[in-house]
């Protein structure tokens, strides 16, 4: 099974009180829930698609976090992934590391990004059923107003008309774009069907 999540921002004490506002009593706390949440649904012939920004710790921190962590981990690059450059981080506990990458899952397309792409390769196929061939799977924003102003580009995306090419028939334009952001999923790696449940 291959399971996606976004920000987790392990040791990150600024988010669990001010921006995100998690509400965990410390950031021990916040980091000893979302090891337990990811470790209770993932196992380790599973893989993890993280989408960005998995910590905020030193490369010691880190290294720990990774190993405790269940699953083939595969990670998109974020904003603060800093510790990947710093001497002795473990890169090795990763399938593959990439700033954008293009996967098959479940015979669907996923464009995997950090960040939110309105506009990305596939996004107008279909099968004859109608359902969509590609999913944009993104991070970064969390909860703020920029997730905000995504949706409303996505509904204005969705509600501009179009002519398929060889079609007579007008249709409009298909965005299937989530936001994989892990407090959304309560903290827990979610498959593809599991976030396009939880989008609906």
């Amino acid at each position: 099974m291959i399971y996606y999540i976004a920000d987790c921002h392990f040791y990150h004490s600024a988010l669990n009180e001010k921006m995100d506002k998690r509400g965990f009593s410390s950031c021990e706390e916040m980091n000893e829930y979302m090891i337990e949440k990811w470790n209770s649904k993932v196992t380790n012939a599973d893989r993890v698609v993280i989408l960005g920004d998995l910590s905020l710790g030193t490369v010691e921190q880190t290294n720990d976090l990774i190993h405790r962590l269940k699953g083939k981990l595969c990670l998109i690059v974020g904003n603060h992934d800093k510790y990947l450059s710093k001497p002795g981080f473990d890169l090795d506990r990763f399938e593959w590391i990439d700033n954008y990458r293009e996967i098959v899952d479940s015979q669907k397309k996923v464009i995997c990004c950090h960040y939110p792409m309105p506009f990305y390769e596939g996004q107008y196929r279909k099968r004859h059923n109608g359902d969509p061939k590609t999913y944009m799977m993104y991070g970064h924003v969390h909860e703020t107003r920029d997730e905000q102003l995504m949706q409303k580009i996505i509904g204005l995306i969705r509600e501009t008309p179009y002519f398929p090419i060889g079609s007579e028939h007008e249709s409009t334009i298909p965005c299937n774009m989530i936001n994989c952001f892990c407090k959304r999923s309560d903290y827990t790696p979610l498959s593809l069907f599991e976030w396009m449940h939880l989008n609906e």
